[in-house]
């Protein structure tokens, strides 16, 4: 089996629950601390074994390739100005030069539209989808696990967490048959269900293996929930002629789409690095101890 080392990420959306931060900035670049969201996607993938990068993008986001391409100008200043560890951790975020491609959606119609759109970049081989809403805080790559599983008995792969019996309608849901370990073997697919119709409470989350027949499903997709085109619509059909499995992630996932999501994952990455861990302890600690903050603004 040949190793993947394409990944597809869908950034095409308008980011309109951070507005008006995302007015001018896409929301893919609004920071957990000082690095962007999707940042911690390109990281996770590379540690994956990702070398090549498919970003579905749409206009007026074109600061996404700014973000992930080279700066010589911005290099220069930092190495002139004796601020070579800065340069290492630009370049480090830094997307190698040929690696990187851009396709527009032109119509927001939904995950699977906007896959579908990067299916001549990726040709007929499996390929990996993260969408960078979803950051996961790891002890390693969550995208790794699922490329491993994906290896050992190929097939759609997605990764995927437990959630409360009322959030499945939040969720594209796994009808299980089987499980070993954190595998997990899926009969059926549902997109969003009621929780009184939800056939378990295993989710789908932002990270996918796929392989290319998918691209003929999603041709042949209708509109689905949102009227728009699901990309869990289109794996369903193609259970019959290959396997779908969950591989419950070994770490956090923050849904960083949303405020609250973004908060908290600021928080949670905070506290586990060196360098801010005893500041955010300390804001946290602050906070708790002075009620009066809970009634500013």
């Amino acid at each position: 089996m040949r190793p993947i080392r394409k990944a597809v990420l869908p950034v095409a959306g308008l980011g309109t629950r951070f507005l008006p931060a995302t007015k001018a900035v896409p929301k893919e670049l609004l920071p957990i601390i000082d690095t962007p969201i999707l940042s911690y996607a390109i990281e996770e993938a590379t540690q994956a074994g990702i070398t090549e990068f498919i970003f579905v993008i749409a206009r007026g986001k074109e600061g996404i390739a700014k973000q992930v391409g080279h700066n010589p100008d911005l290099m220069r200043t930092l190495n002139a100005d004796g601020k070579g560890d800065l340069a290492a951790v630009v370049e480090a975020s830094t997307i190698p030069e040929g690696r990187a491609s851009f396709i527009y959606q032109d119509k927001p119609m939904g995950l699977g539209h906007a896959i579908w759109c990067a299916r001549h970049a990726v040709g007929d081989e499996p390929f990996a989808v993260l969408l960078p809403d979803d950051v996961i805080l790891s002890p390693q790559s969550a995208l790794a696990d699922l490329l491993a599983a994906h290896e050992a008995v190929g097939g759609n792969i997605a990764a995927v967490i437990d959630v409360a019996k009322q959030d499945t309608s939040k969720y594209g849901i796994l009808a299980v048959e089987g499980e070993e370990g954190r595998m997990v073997r899926a009969s059926d697919l549902v997109e969003k269900p009621a929780p009184e119709k939800a056939p378990s409470n295993v989710a789908i989350i932002g990270r996918y293996v796929l392989e290319p027949g998918i691209f003929s499903a999603l041709s042949d997709t209708k509109a689905g929930s949102g009227d728009e085109i699901q990309l869990t619509d289109a794996m369903r059909r193609r259970i019959a002629d290959a396997p779908f499995h969950g591989v419950r992630i070994d770490g956090t996932r923050f849904d960083c789409g949303t405020k609250n999501g973004l908060l908290e994952a600021t928080v949670a990455f905070a506290l586990a690095r060196e360098d801010t861990a005893g500041t955010m302890q300390r804001i946290l600690s602050s906070y708790g101890q002075h009620s009066a903050w809970s009634r500013v603004g």
